[in-house]
């Protein structure tokens, strides 16, 4: 478990992340992350959870077309 302590910055709150947590998430400075709200509490990623949603809603469009998809594609 890592401790993190919010801190002023400028006049926000924020928080540092120690380089462990960052090559952990594999994420550098001046990438997005995400705090998403679950059933345990929240959680940070580096996935932005509304484009996965849209990947999920593409690739069922793309399932369901497939043969039309392919016929375009000629």
């Amino acid at each position: 478990m890592i401790t993190l302590k919010i801190r002023k910055i400028g006049s926000s709150a924020g928080v540092i992340l120690p380089g462990e947590a960052l090559n952990y998430l594999g994420v550098k400075e001046g990438d997005s992350l995400f705090l998403v709200k679950s059933a345990g509490g929240y959680e940070v990623t580096p996935y932005d959870p509304e484009f996965a949603k849209q990947v999920d809603v593409a690739q069922q469009g793309i399932e369901a077309y497939r043969t039309t998809l392919r016929e375009l594609a000629k």
